[in-house]
């Protein structure tokens, strides 16, 4: 049997390690001095760390499976500000011997309760051929089904069970807050782009104890699925209706779908060229953004210091404590996020005198 287990957000530099994780991915490397080492990626529902085990041989590296579990002998450490595991000993570990819910990495939020959220902010659209488009997807039981329990992505972002809904309906709030203050974009388009926007991750993404692309993912990518899945629900309710679905409707709504990831190197087939897909753009961008900070901030090794282990997503390490203002911060010390005021208007000076 397992011993009890430490999970990955909680393993604190020098600490020993004898337990089961979930290997994500494998290398046997060389050293500058020629000799093969193992690297790979140990997970749990909390979190992944990179892995060496020195000294290694091929035959060794092919016995560690990737998307299956092993038991490992080791310790936690400091690396250059980040964590990682030195494996001393490991061997392959039984499926059916493990707790799945242990790696199985999930929404902390109701799905249910998403799912409703995000139709009640797509009620106001008032055209009706983009009305009747969402509902046919609505509709599709096993579109809904897989809208709810997809990843968002592979590790940048939401990369678990329900991540697609919960990054979606981020989306789509940011969105319905930012029309207001731009009266003059068209909001039915910018509510439905955010809706359609990245419901291809159904078919690219599959999810489990760990997220990985499917084959037709890898060929055609979500960006072109959910292009073509318009122009299919489209002429599948003009059918129903007997009168053509608009085009220039149709055209503007797979444009902000092909153009969201903003640039040729994300993988945009095309760059925004409405108002309404650089709204999606940045929306969405920013989503994923806040998640991954976030995300590094609370889920940082190390409590006492002020700065993340470097995120090579972005390029950056994250200052820690902008959440709150100190007049002197005690490099070493950890700190607990200040209590706010019971009564905010006592402690609150008049603005500009």
């Amino acid at each position: 049997m397992e011993t009890e287990r430490t999970f990955v957000k909680d393993l604190k530099p020098n600490t020993s390690l004898d337990q089961v994780f979930l290997v994500t991915d494998k290398e046997l490397r060389t050293t500058r001095k020629g000799d093969l080492y193992i690297f790979c990626t140990l997970a749990d529902k909390t979190g992944r760390l990179p892995a060496r085990m020195w000294q290694a041989n091929e035959a060794f590296y092919q016995s560690i499976p990737v998307d299956g579990f092993l038991h490992v002998k080791g310790r936690a450490e400091d690396y250059k500000g980040s964590m990682q595991v030195i494996i001393d000993a490991c061997r392959p570990w039984p499926r059916d011997k493990v707790n799945v819910e242990d790696f199985l990495a999930v929404t902390q939020h109701d799905v249910e309760a998403m799912w409703a959220e995000l139709l009640e902010l797509l009620r106001p659209i008032k055209n009706k051929p983009l009305r009747l488009l969402i509902k046919k997807f609505v509709e599709d039981r096993k579109f809904v089904e897989a809208f709810k329990h997809s990843p968002a992505a592979m590790a940048m972002h939401h990369p678990f069970v329900g991540g697609l809904l919960e990054h979606t309906l981020g989306v789509t709030r940011a969105a319905a807050a930012l029309l207001p203050l731009y009266p003059k974009l068209n909001a039915d388009l910018v509510l439905a782009g955010a809706f359609f926007h990245d419901m291809g991750k159904t078919a690219e993404l599959q999810g489990g104890t760990s997220v990985s692309y499917t084959d037709r993912g890898q060929l055609i990518g979500h960006i072109t699925m959910a292009a073509i899945w318009l122009q299919e629900k489209a002429d599948a309710l003009s059918a129903e209706i007997g009168e053509p679905f608009p085009r220039q409707t149709l055209d503007l709504l797979q444009h902000i779908v092909l153009s969201h990831h903003g640039v040729y190197e994300y993988g945009s087939p095309k760059l925004p060229m409405i108002p309404e897909a650089y709204v999606l753009h940045y929306v969405d961008n920013l989503d994923a953004k806040m998640f991954m900070t976030i995300r590094d901030i609370e889920a940082d090794a190390d409590p006492t210091g002020s700065f993340t282990a470097y995120n090579r997503q972005l390029e950056t390490r994250l200052y820690k404590w902008s959440g709150e203002f100190k007049e002197e911060h005690p490099p070493h010390s950890a700190r607990a996020p200040r209590a706010r005021k019971a009564d905010a208007k006592e402690d609150t000076p008049p603005l500009f005198g």
